[in-house]
Protein backbone atom coordinates (compact mmCIF):
# COMPACT_ATOMS: atom_id res chain seq x y z
CA UNK A 1 0.00 0.00 0.00
CA UNK A 2 0.84 3.63 -0.39
CA UNK A 3 0.07 5.99 2.47
CA UNK A 4 -1.90 9.19 2.03
CA UNK A 5 -0.70 11.64 4.70
CA UNK A 6 -3.05 14.55 5.42
CA UNK A 7 -0.84 17.57 6.16
CA UNK A 8 -2.90 20.51 4.91
CA UNK A 9 -4.32 21.69 8.22
CA UNK A 10 -3.60 25.06 9.79
CA UNK A 11 -4.13 24.08 13.44
CA UNK A 12 -6.01 27.07 14.83
CA UNK A 13 -5.84 25.80 18.41
CA UNK A 14 -2.04 25.70 18.16
CA UNK A 15 -1.73 29.45 17.63
CA UNK A 16 0.43 31.51 17.81
CA UNK A 17 2.82 28.77 16.64
CA UNK A 18 0.76 28.07 13.51
CA UNK A 19 0.48 31.65 12.32
CA UNK A 20 3.83 31.06 10.61
CA UNK A 21 3.78 27.29 9.87
CA UNK A 22 1.30 24.47 9.21
CA UNK A 23 0.44 22.29 12.19
CA UNK A 24 2.32 19.36 10.67
CA UNK A 25 5.55 21.38 10.92
CA UNK A 26 5.41 21.84 14.70
CA UNK A 27 8.60 20.45 16.19
CA UNK A 28 8.76 17.74 18.83
CA UNK A 29 11.70 15.48 19.75
CA UNK A 30 13.85 17.38 17.28
CA UNK A 31 11.68 16.93 14.18
CA UNK A 32 8.35 18.18 12.77
CA UNK A 33 5.24 16.08 13.40
CA UNK A 34 5.02 15.10 9.73
CA UNK A 35 8.54 13.64 9.87
CA UNK A 36 7.64 11.42 12.82
CA UNK A 37 4.51 10.20 11.02
CA UNK A 38 6.48 9.30 7.89
CA UNK A 39 9.20 7.61 9.94
CA UNK A 40 6.59 5.39 11.62
CA UNK A 41 5.04 4.57 8.25
CA UNK A 42 8.47 3.46 7.11
CA UNK A 43 8.73 1.22 10.20
CA UNK A 44 5.40 -0.28 9.12
CA UNK A 45 7.11 -1.23 5.82
CA UNK A 46 5.36 1.39 3.72
CA UNK A 47 7.71 2.67 1.05
CA UNK A 48 5.60 5.30 -0.75
CA UNK A 49 3.58 8.23 0.53
CA UNK A 50 1.40 10.95 -0.95
CA UNK A 51 1.53 14.00 1.31
CA UNK A 52 -1.53 16.25 0.91
CA UNK A 53 -0.68 19.90 1.58
CA UNK A 54 -2.58 23.18 1.62
CA UNK A 55 -1.87 25.82 4.31
CA UNK A 56 1.68 27.17 3.87
CA UNK A 57 2.34 24.15 1.68
CA UNK A 58 5.80 25.27 0.55
CA UNK A 59 7.22 24.75 4.03
CA UNK A 60 6.29 21.05 4.06
CA UNK A 61 7.34 20.45 0.47
CA UNK A 62 10.72 22.15 0.91
CA UNK A 63 11.40 20.45 4.23
CA UNK A 64 10.62 16.91 3.04
CA UNK A 65 12.69 17.37 -0.09
CA UNK A 66 15.65 18.11 2.17
CA UNK A 67 14.86 15.92 5.22
CA UNK A 68 13.35 12.79 3.65
CA UNK A 69 13.00 9.99 6.23
CA UNK A 70 13.80 7.37 3.60
CA UNK A 71 10.63 7.05 1.52
CA UNK A 72 9.38 7.86 -1.95
CA UNK A 73 7.25 10.97 -1.43
CA UNK A 74 4.83 12.69 -3.80
CA UNK A 75 2.75 15.77 -3.03
CA UNK A 76 -0.88 16.58 -3.75
CA UNK A 77 -2.42 20.01 -3.18
CA UNK A 78 -5.84 20.25 -1.55
CA UNK A 79 -8.16 22.66 -3.34
CA UNK A 80 -10.62 25.18 -1.98
CA UNK A 81 -12.81 22.58 -0.29
CA UNK A 82 -12.22 22.02 3.42
CA UNK A 83 -12.27 18.85 5.48
CA UNK A 84 -10.67 15.41 5.63
CA UNK A 85 -12.69 13.99 2.76
CA UNK A 86 -11.63 16.88 0.51
CA UNK A 87 -8.01 16.27 1.51
CA UNK A 88 -8.26 12.57 0.65
CA UNK A 89 -9.91 13.40 -2.66
CA UNK A 90 -6.87 15.54 -3.57
CA UNK A 91 -4.78 12.35 -3.65
CA UNK A 92 -7.14 10.53 -6.05
CA UNK A 93 -4.72 10.45 -8.97
CA UNK A 94 -1.77 9.21 -6.90
CA UNK A 95 -3.15 6.97 -4.15
CA UNK A 96 -3.30 3.66 -6.01
CA UNK A 97 -5.93 0.90 -5.75
CA UNK A 98 -5.72 0.33 -1.98
CA UNK A 99 -4.18 2.86 0.38
CA UNK A 100 -3.70 3.81 4.02
CA UNK A 101 -4.80 7.26 5.23
CA UNK A 102 -3.18 8.92 8.25
CA UNK A 103 -3.16 12.41 9.74
CA UNK A 104 0.15 14.29 9.87
CA UNK A 105 -0.71 15.93 13.21
CA UNK A 106 -1.49 12.68 15.10
CA UNK A 107 1.30 10.38 16.17
CA UNK A 108 0.59 6.65 16.06
CA UNK A 109 2.96 3.78 16.71
CA UNK A 110 3.94 1.82 13.61
CA UNK A 111 2.13 -1.21 15.08
CA UNK A 112 -1.20 0.52 14.50
CA UNK A 113 -0.43 1.04 10.83
CA UNK A 114 0.64 -2.60 10.49
CA UNK A 115 -2.52 -3.87 12.19
CA UNK A 116 -4.83 -1.82 9.96
CA UNK A 117 -3.04 -3.02 6.83
CA UNK A 118 -3.03 -6.66 7.91
CA UNK A 119 -6.71 -6.61 8.91
CA UNK A 120 -7.91 -4.49 5.99
CA UNK A 121 -11.11 -6.00 4.61
CA UNK A 122 -10.59 -4.78 1.04
CA UNK A 123 -13.20 -2.04 1.34
CA UNK A 124 -13.12 0.27 4.39
CA UNK A 125 -11.22 -0.28 7.64
CA UNK A 126 -10.91 2.17 10.54
CA UNK A 127 -8.79 2.15 13.71
CA UNK A 128 -10.38 3.07 17.04
CA UNK A 129 -8.85 3.38 20.51
CA UNK A 130 -10.38 3.64 23.97
CA UNK A 131 -10.19 7.21 25.26
CA UNK A 132 -10.30 8.50 28.84
CA UNK A 133 -12.10 11.67 27.72
CA UNK A 134 -14.36 10.55 24.86
CA UNK A 135 -16.12 13.92 24.66
CA UNK A 136 -12.91 15.33 23.12
CA UNK A 137 -12.97 13.06 20.06
CA UNK A 138 -15.02 11.59 17.29
CA UNK A 139 -16.55 8.50 18.91
CA UNK A 140 -17.47 5.32 17.07
CA UNK A 141 -20.39 3.03 17.82
CA UNK A 142 -19.44 -0.55 16.99
CA UNK A 143 -21.54 -3.69 16.58
CA UNK A 144 -20.01 -7.09 15.78
CA UNK A 145 -16.76 -5.46 14.66
CA UNK A 146 -18.48 -3.05 12.26
CA UNK A 147 -18.84 0.72 12.62
CA UNK A 148 -22.54 1.58 12.80
CA UNK A 149 -22.20 5.27 13.64
CA UNK A 150 -19.79 8.10 14.43
CA UNK A 151 -20.45 11.16 16.62
CA UNK A 152 -18.16 14.15 16.78
CA UNK A 153 -17.28 15.19 20.36
CA UNK A 154 -20.62 14.02 21.84
CA UNK A 155 -21.79 15.30 25.23
CA UNK A 156 -23.12 11.84 26.04
CA UNK A 157 -20.87 9.36 24.20
CA UNK A 158 -22.31 5.96 23.27
CA UNK A 159 -18.86 4.40 23.69
CA UNK A 160 -15.31 5.39 24.55
CA UNK A 161 -13.83 4.33 21.21
CA UNK A 162 -12.11 7.34 19.65
CA UNK A 163 -11.45 7.79 15.95
CA UNK A 164 -7.66 8.10 15.63
CA UNK A 165 -7.65 9.06 11.93
CA UNK A 166 -6.06 5.89 10.59
CA UNK A 167 -8.00 4.31 7.70
CA UNK A 168 -7.54 1.86 4.84
CA UNK A 169 -9.63 2.32 1.69
CA UNK A 170 -9.91 1.17 -1.88
CA UNK A 171 -10.62 3.50 -4.78
CA UNK A 172 -14.38 3.20 -4.42
CA UNK A 173 -14.12 5.65 -1.53
CA UNK A 174 -13.66 8.47 -4.07
CA UNK A 175 -17.14 7.78 -5.50
CA UNK A 176 -18.59 8.12 -2.00
CA UNK A 177 -16.64 11.31 -1.32
CA UNK A 178 -17.89 12.82 -4.61
CA UNK A 179 -21.49 12.47 -3.37
CA UNK A 180 -20.85 14.12 -0.01
CA UNK A 181 -22.50 17.36 1.04
CA UNK A 182 -20.65 19.74 3.35
CA UNK A 183 -21.24 19.36 7.08
CA UNK A 184 -22.85 22.13 9.21
CA UNK A 185 -19.38 23.60 9.71
CA UNK A 186 -18.83 23.74 5.94
CA UNK A 187 -16.38 20.86 5.67
CA UNK A 188 -16.43 17.59 3.78
CA UNK A 189 -16.06 14.97 6.51
CA UNK A 190 -14.65 11.50 5.88
CA UNK A 191 -16.54 10.32 8.98
CA UNK A 192 -19.77 10.75 6.99
CA UNK A 193 -18.84 7.78 4.78
CA UNK A 194 -17.34 5.46 7.39
CA UNK A 195 -20.53 3.64 8.31
CA UNK A 196 -20.11 -0.08 7.66
CA UNK A 197 -16.31 0.03 7.98
CA UNK A 198 -14.45 -2.90 9.53
CA UNK A 199 -13.10 -1.79 12.94
CA UNK A 200 -9.63 -2.45 14.31
CA UNK A 201 -9.45 -1.69 18.04
CA UNK A 202 -5.93 -0.84 19.15
CA UNK A 203 -4.17 -0.51 22.48
CA UNK A 204 -0.95 0.85 21.01
CA UNK A 205 0.24 4.42 21.47
CA UNK A 206 -1.59 7.25 19.73
CA UNK A 207 -1.73 10.92 20.59
CA UNK A 208 -3.68 13.83 19.18
CA UNK A 209 -1.95 17.16 19.81
CA UNK A 210 -4.87 19.56 20.05
CA UNK A 211 -3.21 22.35 22.06
CA UNK A 212 0.43 23.43 22.36
CA UNK A 213 0.87 21.95 25.84
CA UNK A 214 -0.01 18.49 24.48
CA UNK A 215 3.38 18.59 22.77
CA UNK A 216 5.08 18.07 26.14
CA UNK A 217 3.64 14.59 26.70
CA UNK A 218 4.39 13.61 23.12
CA UNK A 219 7.94 14.94 23.43
CA UNK A 220 8.50 12.86 26.58
CA UNK A 221 7.14 9.73 24.92
CA UNK A 222 9.24 10.08 21.78
CA UNK A 223 12.45 10.96 23.63
CA UNK A 224 11.90 7.97 25.90
CA UNK A 225 11.96 5.66 22.86
CA UNK A 226 15.05 7.17 21.26
CA UNK A 227 18.55 5.84 21.79
CA UNK A 228 21.21 8.06 23.34
CA UNK A 229 23.56 9.61 20.80
CA UNK A 230 25.89 12.01 22.54
CA UNK A 231 28.26 14.06 20.41
CA UNK A 232 30.65 16.71 21.65
CA UNK A 233 30.25 16.79 25.45
CA UNK A 234 33.05 18.47 27.43
CA UNK A 235 33.43 18.90 31.21
CA UNK A 236 29.73 18.23 31.71
CA UNK A 237 27.62 16.00 33.95
CA UNK A 238 24.93 13.98 32.20
CA UNK A 239 22.42 12.19 34.43
CA UNK A 240 20.10 10.91 31.75
CA UNK A 241 20.22 10.88 27.97
CA UNK A 242 21.44 13.14 25.19
CA UNK A 243 20.41 12.79 21.55
CA UNK A 244 22.65 15.14 19.59
CA UNK A 245 22.81 15.99 15.91
CA UNK A 246 26.04 16.72 14.06
CA UNK A 247 27.80 19.84 15.26
CA UNK A 248 25.89 20.12 18.55
CA UNK A 249 27.94 20.83 21.68
CA UNK A 250 27.41 20.63 25.44
CA UNK A 251 30.19 22.47 27.30
CA UNK A 252 30.68 22.80 31.09
CA UNK A 253 27.01 22.11 31.79
CA UNK A 254 24.62 19.82 33.70
CA UNK A 255 22.00 17.62 32.02
CA UNK A 256 19.28 15.81 33.93
CA UNK A 257 16.60 13.84 32.07
CA UNK A 258 16.51 13.51 28.28
CA UNK A 259 17.31 16.26 25.79
CA UNK A 260 17.39 16.36 21.99
CA UNK A 261 19.88 18.92 20.70
CA UNK A 262 19.79 19.96 17.06
CA UNK A 263 22.67 20.47 14.63
CA UNK A 264 24.89 23.45 15.33
CA UNK A 265 23.39 24.15 18.76
CA UNK A 266 25.69 25.09 21.63
CA UNK A 267 24.71 24.45 25.24
CA UNK A 268 26.92 26.08 27.86
CA UNK A 269 28.99 27.04 29.56
CA UNK A 270 27.23 26.56 32.90
CA UNK A 271 23.79 25.79 31.46
CA UNK A 272 21.25 23.45 33.06
CA UNK A 273 18.92 21.17 31.10
CA UNK A 274 16.21 19.46 33.18
CA UNK A 275 13.37 17.14 32.29
CA UNK A 276 12.48 16.36 28.67
CA UNK A 277 13.71 19.00 26.25
CA UNK A 278 13.70 19.37 22.49
CA UNK A 279 16.11 22.04 21.30
CA UNK A 280 16.26 22.84 17.60
CA UNK A 281 19.10 23.64 15.23
CA UNK A 282 21.55 26.52 15.69
CA UNK A 283 20.37 27.51 19.15
CA UNK A 284 22.53 29.06 21.89
CA UNK A 285 21.82 28.14 25.51
CA UNK A 286 24.43 29.97 27.49
CA UNK A 287 25.78 31.12 30.82
CA UNK A 288 23.57 30.16 33.81
CA UNK A 289 20.53 29.55 31.61
CA UNK A 290 18.04 26.83 32.61
CA UNK A 291 15.82 25.04 30.10
CA UNK A 292 13.33 22.79 31.83
CA UNK A 293 10.83 20.48 30.10
CA UNK A 294 10.53 22.75 27.07
CA UNK A 295 10.45 22.67 23.28
CA UNK A 296 12.60 25.22 21.47
CA UNK A 297 12.43 25.53 17.69
CA UNK A 298 15.42 26.52 15.56
CA UNK A 299 17.68 29.57 16.09
CA UNK A 300 16.61 30.37 19.66
CA UNK A 301 19.10 32.43 21.68
CA UNK A 302 19.12 32.38 25.51
CA UNK A 303 22.72 33.28 26.28
CA UNK A 304 22.65 34.73 29.79
CA UNK A 305 20.82 34.05 33.07
CA UNK A 306 17.50 32.99 31.51
CA UNK A 307 14.90 30.57 32.88
CA UNK A 308 12.65 28.79 30.36
CA UNK A 309 10.25 26.41 32.05
CA UNK A 310 7.52 24.21 30.52
CA UNK A 311 7.29 26.40 27.42
CA UNK A 312 7.05 26.07 23.64
CA UNK A 313 9.29 28.62 21.92
CA UNK A 314 9.05 29.42 18.24
CA UNK A 315 11.86 29.96 15.76
CA UNK A 316 14.27 32.88 16.03
CA UNK A 317 13.29 33.97 19.56
CA UNK A 318 15.88 35.97 21.51
CA UNK A 319 15.85 36.09 25.31
CA UNK A 320 17.62 39.08 26.84
CA UNK A 321 19.80 38.56 29.90
CA UNK A 322 17.79 37.63 32.98
CA UNK A 323 14.54 36.81 31.14
CA UNK A 324 12.26 34.66 33.31
CA UNK A 325 9.37 32.52 32.04
CA UNK A 326 7.23 31.74 35.09
CA UNK A 327 5.45 28.38 35.06
CA UNK A 328 3.71 27.93 38.44
CA UNK A 329 0.74 29.57 40.14
CA UNK A 330 0.84 30.75 43.76
CA UNK A 331 -2.25 28.66 44.56
CA UNK A 332 -0.73 25.51 42.97
CA UNK A 333 -3.77 25.18 40.70
CA UNK A 334 -3.87 24.11 37.06
CA UNK A 335 -2.73 26.80 34.64
CA UNK A 336 -5.55 28.18 32.49
CA UNK A 337 -4.88 29.55 29.01
CA UNK A 338 -6.95 32.21 27.25
CA UNK A 339 -7.38 31.01 23.66
CA UNK A 340 -9.34 32.45 20.77
CA UNK A 341 -12.17 30.13 21.84
CA UNK A 342 -12.12 31.23 25.48
CA UNK A 343 -10.41 29.99 28.62
CA UNK A 344 -9.04 26.44 28.55
CA UNK A 345 -7.84 24.47 31.56
CA UNK A 346 -4.49 23.03 30.49
CA UNK A 347 -4.69 20.30 33.12
CA UNK A 348 -1.08 21.12 34.01
CA UNK A 349 0.26 22.36 37.32
CA UNK A 350 3.25 23.79 35.50
CA UNK A 351 2.95 25.63 32.19
CA UNK A 352 5.08 28.51 31.03
CA UNK A 353 4.55 30.46 27.82
CA UNK A 354 3.65 29.66 24.21
CA UNK A 355 5.83 31.98 22.14
CA UNK A 356 5.58 32.63 18.41
CA UNK A 357 8.47 33.18 16.00
CA UNK A 358 10.97 36.05 16.14
CA UNK A 359 9.96 37.45 19.54
CA UNK A 360 12.54 39.61 21.31
CA UNK A 361 12.72 39.84 25.11
CA UNK A 362 14.57 42.68 26.80
CA UNK A 363 16.79 42.19 29.84
CA UNK A 364 15.07 41.32 33.12
CA UNK A 365 11.67 40.80 31.49
CA UNK A 366 9.22 38.22 32.82
CA UNK A 367 6.21 36.32 31.47
CA UNK A 368 3.49 34.92 33.71
CA UNK A 369 2.28 31.28 33.49
CA UNK A 370 0.10 30.22 30.57
CA UNK A 371 0.50 33.34 28.46
CA UNK A 372 0.77 33.34 24.66
CA UNK A 373 2.97 35.79 22.77
CA UNK A 374 2.39 36.21 19.06
CA UNK A 375 5.13 36.26 16.45
CA UNK A 376 7.32 39.35 15.94
CA UNK A 377 6.56 40.89 19.35
CA UNK A 378 9.01 42.97 21.39
CA UNK A 379 8.91 42.68 25.18
CA UNK A 380 10.92 45.56 26.64
CA UNK A 381 13.36 45.51 29.52
CA UNK A 382 11.74 45.04 32.92
CA UNK A 383 8.29 44.32 31.48
CA UNK A 384 6.08 41.73 33.18
CA UNK A 385 3.79 40.10 30.59
CA UNK A 386 0.54 39.43 32.45
CA UNK A 387 -1.78 38.95 29.48
CA UNK A 388 -1.59 37.50 25.98
CA UNK A 389 0.13 39.54 23.28
CA UNK A 390 -1.08 39.50 19.67
CA UNK A 391 1.51 39.28 16.92
CA UNK A 392 3.57 42.36 16.14
CA UNK A 393 2.97 44.13 19.48
CA UNK A 394 5.74 46.11 21.19
CA UNK A 395 5.39 46.35 24.96
CA UNK A 396 7.63 48.70 26.97
CA UNK A 397 7.75 49.86 30.56
CA UNK A 398 7.33 53.56 31.28
CA UNK A 399 9.40 54.65 34.23
CA UNK A 400 9.46 57.78 36.31
CA UNK A 401 12.77 58.70 37.95
CA UNK A 402 12.77 60.54 41.25
CA UNK A 403 16.01 62.26 42.15
CA UNK A 404 16.50 62.83 45.88
CA UNK A 405 19.32 65.13 46.90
Amino acid sequence: MKAVVLAGGEGERMRPLTYTRPKAMLQVAGKPLVWHVLANLKKARIKEAVVVVKYRKEQIIDYLKEENPGMSIEFAVQGEKHGTAAAIEAAKGKAGEDFLVVAADNISDAEIYRDVIERYDGNKTVALKKADEPHRYGIGEVKDGVLVGMEEKPEHPKSNLANISVYAFNRSIFDEIRKLAPSPRGEYEITDVLKGAHVVETEDFWMDVGYPWHLFDLNEYLLGRMEANAGTVENSTVKGKLIMEEGAEVIDSFVEGASYIGAGTKVGPHALLRGFNSIGKNCEIGESTTVKNSILFDNVKAKHLTYIGDSVVGQGVNFGSGTQIANYRFDSGNVNVLTERGWVNSGRKKLGAIIGDNVKFGVLSCTMPGKTIGNDCWVGSGVVVGKNLRGGKKLFLKQEHLEIA
